[in-house]
């Protein structure tokens, strides 16, 4: 539960809010700095009845300074414009959804949520046309993820949020300052894509993706592996001359994570000289997949256009069985299929098509950051086949900078 805000607090974000304002006003690349370093660190307090967030103060800074610098006619070009309707369609459908739910406080919710992350879309789309300044946003993307990286390795010694039961010892799921392992590894799928695509021979960046992919192997998220390496597959492809190069951070970041989950196998044998939260013998409060999944046909089919209303799922579980659960299906599109009906699947379908459409466009000669871009777009969209990640904005709003990024960049090779 977020503490409601203070006057420390309200200071501090005025200052963020002014500083950023400057700074995108000077170089509008300062502004995308800014947002891409704030992402994963929320800060989150309640204000009225909303929730001020770092990254929101960002967000609103960056437009600020944006004015008189940026030039609204890049929203109007393609492939800019087709990856933004698409971003727009999800919103609307999704606001559609507030008429039939049932509590229409979460659809209004999430309604908002989807307005802002084609907001971020958009803003660092002129931003980039403004000042394409590739240098200092990768260093950004480098030094938070390794500090993403190390908060979350920092669990392995002082306690993770979670843990998992194998063979009778509980191995702890890293999280960092994430939600939870799932949300890092989705984070984490997406920052590779970015340092795996702008990869050249530095101990800096071999030693970041190295340890990024070593929390990404010990938040022990089956789909967020599975994920990031069809991610980095697709980087291996684009990026043919770069493979023998690249190979080596990436073989090294996972031996370093299945030794490290090995040695704290090893270490708790011993009983106890590492701190976890116990496994649980049900998963209490989040259910198990299947069940979430049955439970989201079982909703569709009572509401098969519109759906229950965005964020209604949590709320609805009782009524088709699942007591004393509360959480989202676990599949984005089973999310979308029981809150926004054939309406908000069909746009979400149309979403993911239109990024991998986009972006993965003659891929062997792309800029980078389009390679990033559909890196992690495919890795994201593969992962959330059994997790739902853009209901979560440190995920979710990661991942829009980069495609903005990449639909930017899409552009100016054209």
């Amino acid at each position: 539960m977020f503490a409601a805000i203070d006057p420390l607090w309200l200071m501090l974000f005025a200052l963020v809010f002014v500083a950023v304002a400057m700074l995108t006003a000077r170089r509008p690349a300062y502004g995308i700095a800014a947002l891409i370093v704030s992402q994963p660190f929320a800060g989150a307090h309640y204000i009225f009845s909303t929730t001020v967030t770092l990254p929101k103060v960002v967000l609103f800074a960056a437009i600020v300074g944006l004015i008189g610098r940026g030039r609204l006619a890049a929203l109007r070009e393609r492939p800019v414009r087709d990856v933004l309707l698409a971003l727009v369609a999800v919103a609307i459908v999704t606001a559609l959804t507030i008429a039939v739910a049932a509590d229409r406080g979460p659809a209004i919710r999430e309604t908002l949520k989807w307005i802002g992350y084609a907001a971020l879309f958009a803003t660092v789309c002129v931003a980039y046309d403004a000042d394409a300044e590739d240098t200092l946003l990768v260093r950004a993307w480098m030094f938070v993820t390794l500090a993403v990286a190390c908060l979350a390795l920092l669990q392995e010694v002082i306690g993770a949020p979670s843990g998992l039961a194998l063979n009778g010892v509980v191995v702890p799921r890293i999280a960092g300052p994430l939600e939870g392992p799932n949300q890092l590894a989705g984070y984490l799928g997406v920052s590779l894509a970015v340092l795996c695509s702008w990869y050249r021979r530095e101990r800096l960046s071999f030693a970041v993706i190295a340890l990024a992919i070593c929390a990404l192997a010990l938040t022990l998220s089956r789909g967020g592996i599975i994920a990031a390496a069809i991610g980095i597959a697709a980087i291996f492809f684009a990026r043919a001359r770069a493979r023998g190069e690249l190979a080596l951070p990436v073989a090294s970041g996972a031996a370093l994570g299945a030794v490290g989950a090995c040695v704290w196998i090893a270490l708790t044998q011993l009983r106890g000289l590492l701190p976890t939260a116990p496994a649980p013998p049900y998963a209490g409060g989040v259910g198990y997949r299947p069940e979430l999944w049955r439970a989201a046909i079982a909703l569709w089919e009572r509401h098969p256009w519109l759906g229950v209303g965005a964020g209604n799922f949590e709320l609805d579980l009782q009524s088709v069985g699942l007591r004393g659960v509360r959480t989202h299906a676990n599949s984005w599109p089973l999310q979308a299929l029981a809150e926004g009906g054939i309406a908000l699947l069909a746009a979400t379908v149309a979403l993911a098509v239109t990024l991998l459409r986009v972006l993965g466009k003659k891929l062997s000669e792309a800029h980078p950051w389009q390679i990033a871009a559909f890196a992690a777009s495919l890795a994201l969209i593969a992962h959330q086949l059994v997790d739902y990640l853009v209901y979560y904005p440190k995920v979710a709003e990661s991942w829009w900078i980069v495609v903005a990024l990449g639909t930017r960049a899409v552009k100016r090779r054209e």
